[in-house]
């Protein structure tokens, strides 16, 4: 998973771009659907990304890098086809969130915090998921999962290794890390990447 060569947003890529960006009144209204839309392409925002994305609005790559390093659902480094996020704040851990993160880098190896050798899984431990309601809660690529146990954890885990992800508490069957920011780019009309089982490995897997 390295950074790609050649232009990320060309041809048709490049067309959903500036349709993406005559949605707005004002041009770098775009910057952080683009920044979805280069995700989705390449599975994280590489430099030559935001090069791309502050030539299209008429920016600088700094500017354009100062907003995809404030959004932490923006990948600045290779990251698995699942990122699985961890609250461990006071309400989830009292309850169990700090052993469920644990549990998780336990099972998946210390390299989760970037990516799994088999370029599935990213962990990570976040500040708040916003859900004290229903703690511990983890999220599989932003879709929630409610009181979640250890053992749970682990089947998730496995199910999405052996390609069957899981349905979350809250909506549907996670896509995988390409498909949602396909989505959070706000544009449908072309398909994201052909979804690969969840087994399936290769740089292009993440």
């Amino acid at each position: 998973m390295t950074a790609p060569e050649g232009p990320v947003l060309s041809g048709p890529v490049r067309e959903l771009a500036d349709r993406i960006v005559a949605k707005y009144p004002v041009a770098r209204s775009a910057l952080v659907p683009l920044l979805y839309l280069v995700q989705s392409e390449v599975g994280w925002v590489p430099r030559e990304g935001m090069r791309e994305v502050a030539e299209i609005l008429g920016l600088t790559t700094a500017e354009v890098e100062a907003v995809a390093t404030f959004y932490t659902m923006l990948k600045l480094q290779p990251s698995g086809r699942y990122v699985i996020s961890v609250c461990t704040n006071p309400s989830c851990s009292l309850l169990g969130g700090r052993r469920l993160y644990e549990r998780a880098r336990d099972v998946l190896g210390e390299a989760s915090e970037r990516v799994t050798d088999d370029g599935l899984f990213t962990v990570e431990e976040e500040e708040c998921l916003a859900a004290c309601d229903a703690a511990p809660v983890v999220t599989v690529n932003y879709t929630y999962f409610d009181r979640v146990t250890e053992e749970q954890l682990e089947g998730m885990i496995a199910g999405i290794r052996e390609g069957r992800v899981p349905e979350a508490s809250r909506g549907g069957v996670p896509g995988d890390l390409r498909e949602v920011s396909r989505l959070l780019s706000g544009e449908r009309s072309l398909p994201g990447p052909e979804r690969q089982p969840a087994s399936a490995t290769g740089d292009d897997g993440a």
